[in-house]
């Protein structure tokens, strides 16, 4: 190892002053004010010796004072300290001596080490991603912690919006990506960054949307990357406190915090809840070979996963897996969700491969994980929106038996089977129906209570909506892996020609197909999620896996054309029509799929599943076609809907309606006719479906008493 830099002066058990050292408090963790300066609180509990060490500001290549922790500092696990006369901007890290045992790769004195619970980062201009690696010292070019306040958020100035499940629609988008791009609302200083999403807020409303799910925002490593690659999705976490200094307006590491809450204020008062995507399941400093950055100078055997002779086992795809089974670590990761929550004001989060947060020492799922036990039980959580991943890499895969009541999960296999239907692949009706249903056979014993399932269609991970209906494969050269990274198994089509196309027919099958893609996951059940820029029929080229293009690969379409904007009026109309049919289509006990018997609990609306046929659907392996309607007790028929996925047009028949049909959607009519703002009366006593379309039609009746209930709620 190579010698370590002479410090610029050590302040130990003689500090230059009467009290400018004291012992200090194992708690909070990280770096607090305090009465009279600052106290600093780690979790290093193999240590032998620490250092704490103060830089005159983030660009420093030297200590400005070395502060040594001996035994007076340790609680336990922890090493503390108050330092009197400092505050709030004070730039610090540090060192941390060990036995360097075989296997344990922790120790690397030679390494300023971020604070863990660091709420704010300097040093960025200067910092060497490759400088953490090996024996040298990385002084010159580290990430420095920086002391900052820990104010509360201001809920009564931006109250929360706390929609319900049932009404809840997520747009899941990339802070840096929406911002940017040609035609941008956002003004050029601030494209990129969290303020400039704010200029975004009116387009998001009048989508129709009730959250925006932003991808990482926790600082993250850009240079996590292979070389000539920026990582800018953000999956590769460099703190879990601190805000990513990329989506920042100006450099000031004090600013961070305000400028995440000028955001989630801002999205408050626009009705706008704020979930994050958050990654606890790996860090960037990958495995053994890694940096060491943080967690891993301070305690690598007791954050990482490890086999008994000392290698990383990795669940996360990424080199390392977070040990989240052991109390300081949960620990770390709940004070992290309350500094989001309660600190800045978010209203919920996305476990990115939650399911791995699961598992136990050498990797073995756990029934009753630690973590999530934690976090359901802990009231300064108890009203935030849940979300998970149910898979990890490890194959772990969970839906009704994730291991946490509170948290939703993603429904990928909505996904998979309203894509296949629509493709028009075989043996597909008998799962569509099952997904119209609320997934029933994937919630074994019991369905969905409201908020548990997630249903999608596209998300960061893969296609856009435009690209699943225009290529049949994977386009990621630009990634420079060969082609090698992204999924291969898609289910998309491309109705065709590979891509762009002129042909008049083949772009019109695609704009159905659009149409039928974005009503089949509006009328389903469950809590819809919605990917930035399928309004808007925004295209990656076929890549399904921009994580590194920060350029307009991975930017909004801020200039639609007609046929872009004709797609977003359909979506805003689709959003309203849902939101006036809401008790019906994402009621609060799922429906019966049969008429009502006196045994059965009180309840007024059911199911029928019909074919070409009332009330005899083809569940057939080479069946292509499903029709349903949701019935009342008393008033009978209230919907109905027809699915043709068959490459000819097929004749429905149709139940009798008392009260007279109106046609609301009809994918086959051209756009603005396909869903008109006033539903038209529907006469004839059958349904003929265009190839490849889907037709909703409404009770009369139910919609004259939807009106008036609307406009009696307005009064």
């Amino acid at each position: 190892m190579s010698p370590l830099p002479s410090p610029a002066a050590t302040i130990g058990s003689a500090p230059p002053g009467a009290d400018a050292i004291r012992p200090g408090q194992p708690w909070p963790l990280g770096a607090s004010l305090s009465s009279s300066g600052v106290n600093f609180s780690v979790v290093a509990p193999l240590a032998t010796r620490v250092e704490l060490l103060l830089f005159a500001d983030g660009d420093a290549h030297e200590p400005l004072q070395v502060v040594e922790l001996g035994s007076d500092h340790r609680s336990s696990d922890h090493w503390h300290v108050e330092v009197e006369g400092i505050g709030a901007g004070t730039c610090y890290g540090y060192r941390v001596y060990g036995p360097l045992q075989p296997g344990n790769h922790s120790f690397n004195p030679s390494k300023v080490l971020l604070d863990p619970c660091a709420r704010a980062i300097a040093g960025w201009s200067g910092y060497r991603r490759s400088a953490a690696v090996g024996a040298a010292p990385n002084t010159g070019c580290c990430l420095k912690g920086v002391v900052t306040e820990r104010n509360r958020f201001d809920f009564n100035a931006a109250p929360r919006p706390r929609h319900s499940w049932q009404r809840s629609v997520i747009y899941e988008l990339h802070v840096g990506g929406f911002t940017q791009g040609p035609g941008s609302p956002v003004p050029p200083e601030r494209r990129g960054s969290l303020l400039g999403l704010i200029d975004t807020l009116p387009y998001l409303r009048e989508q129709g949307i009730t959250a925006i799910e932003l991808l990482p925002v926790m600082a993250f490593d850009p240079a996590d990357a292979p070389p000539g690659r920026e990582n800018h999705w953000g999956y590769s976490p460099i703190s879990w406190m601190a805000p990513h200094p990329g989506y920042l307006v100006g450099d000031d590491p004090l600013r961070a915090r305000d400028q995440v809450r000028q955001l989630v204020s801002a999205c408050h008062r626009a009705g706008l809840e704020v979930i994050l995507d958050v990654v606890y399941n790996h860090t960037s400093e990958g495995n053994q070979h890694g940096p060491t950055l943080s967690w891993r100078g301070f305690a690598d055997s007791l954050y990482y996963q490890q086999s008994i002779e000392g290698h990383y086992q990795d669940v996360s795809g990424c080199g390392n897996t977070v040990a989240a089974n052991r109390p300081l670590v949960r620990r770390l990761i709940l004070e992290s969700l309350r500094c989001w929550a309660t600190e800045l004001g978010v209203d919920g989060f996305r476990f990115d491969l939650g399911i791995a947060l699961s598992r136990g020492d050498n990797l073995m799922p756990l029934e009753q994980p630690p973590l999530f036990e934690a976090m359901e039980a802990d009231p300064e959580l108890a009203d935030l929106k849940l979300i998970s991943e149910p898979w990890d890499c490890g194959g772990l895969y969970k839906l009704a038996d994730f291991p946490a009541r509170r948290v939703a999960t993603w429904n990928g296999r909505f996904r998979d089977d309203v894509r296949r239907f629509w493709k028009g692949d075989e043996n597909t009706v008998w799962n569509l129906g099952l997904r119209l249903s609320g997934s029933p056979d994937l919630y074994q014993p019991r369905l969905p209570q409201p908020g548990q399932c997630v249903t999608f269609l596209t998300a960061h991970d893969g296609f856009t909506l435009a690209d699943l209906v225009s290529f049949n494969g994977k386009h990621n050269l630009a990634n420079g892996e060969d082609n090698r990274d992204g999924d291969n198994h898609n289910n998309s089509w491309n109705h065709g020609v590979e891509g762009p196309s002129c042909d008049h027919a083949i772009n019109a099958l695609r704009e159905r197909q659009l149409r039928n893609l974005l009503t089949t996951l509006l009328l389903a059940p469950g809590v819809p999620m919605l990917l930035m820029g399928d309004e808007v029929r925004r295209s990656q080229g076929g890549n399904n896996n921009t994580w590194c293009q920060n350029n307009p690969l991975g930017w909004m379409h801020w200039q639609p054309d007609s046929a872009d904007l004709a797609l977003r009026t359909f979506l805003q109309r689709l959003l309203n029509l849902r939101q006036a049919l809401l008790p019906l289509l994402n009621p609060d006990l799922p429906l019966l799929e049969r008429p009502q018997r006196r045994s059965d609990p009180p309840q007024e609306v059911w199911r029928q599943w019909h074919g070409v046929e009332i009330g005899r659907p083809d569940w057939a392996e080479w069946s292509h076609t499903l029709a349903w309607s949701l019935n009342d007790s008393v008033q009978g028929p209230l919907l109905w809907c027809g699915m043709n996925a068959f490459s000819r047009a097929i004749h429905f028949d149709l139940p009798v309606c008392p009260g007279g049909w109106l046609r609301a959607i009809d994918t086959a009519l051209p756009a603005g006719e396909d869903l008109p703002a006033t539903p038209l009366p529907w006469k004839p006593q059958g349904a003929p479906l265009e190839s490849r379309s889907l037709m909703l039609l409404v009770s009369a009746r139910l919609l004259r008493q939807i009106t008036l209930e609307s406009a009696q709620s307005v009064s």
